[in-house]
């Protein structure tokens, strides 16, 4: 089982790098589903069991982050006339040394945490931070914002991940928030969204930065 969790994470990484050097925005929406169904696998893959706790995660996991959400943007994609994120703040090439960096990083300082090694998994820590760096760099750099939603939905990913460690001590109550929290953030957002494309020929948020003036 935690061989076959770190092949998870493994794959894990490698969306993150295509998250990070791709600039079509539609294949972002499938990268970042497929990656919201690795996670959904990997509680029972951690944990090495099939409990109420670890199967409730897993089914809340897939049907938010690879089902309802994704099913969401793209209904937002049809409304917009977009369909590339053309001009970032850092470039695709840059992005990927930053994310292949902050993968290194992630790697040497995991290896230092007291973390390392309670569970069988040998890549969720790193991992864990090696995903909310992809997701803070898509968050900060890309100027179209159904693509800053995706890098949040990134970063949340990570953090789930990170959740992991403590999937048994964590109260049910807890992880059901969190879930609940993440399918807020996006419903408000992809709101937000619609009506920013309904008003407004364009959702670059550095020409809607230029309102404020």
């Amino acid at each position: 089982m935690n061989s076959a969790a770190d092949a998870m994470l493994v794959l894990v990484l490698l969306l993150n790098f295509f998250v990070l050097g791709s600039s079509r925005i539609r294949s972002i929406i499938y990268t970042v589903a497929a990656q919201g169904v690795l996670l959904g696998i990997l509680p029972v893959l951690v944990h090495g069991e099939l409990g109420v706790r670890e199967t409730i995660v897993s089914v809340g996991a897939i049907a938010l982050k690879a089902v309802f959400i994704p099913r969401m943007l793209m209904r937002a994609m049809a409304d917009l006339p977009i369909r590339r994120e053309i001009e970032p703040l850092v470039g695709f090439r840059l992005s990927l040394l930053l994310g292949a960096a902050g993968t290194g990083i992630s790697l040497a300082l995991a290896a230092r945490l007291p973390t390392a090694g309670t569970t069988g998994a040998q890549l969720l820590v790193p991992a864990s931070f090696a995903t909310i760096l992809t997701g803070f760099i898509v968050l900060t750099t890309r100027v179209k914002a159904i693509t800053q939603v995706l890098g949040y939905l990134v970063l949340e990913n990570g953090i789930f991940i990170f959740g992991l460690l403590l999937l048994k001590a964590m109260p049910f109550l807890v992880e059901v928030g969190v879930l609940l929290d993440l399918f807020v953030a996006i419903f408000v957002m992809g709101i937000m969204i619609n009506h920013i494309s309904r008003e407004f020929s364009s959702i670059s948020t550095e020409r809607l930065s230029a309102l404020k003036e």
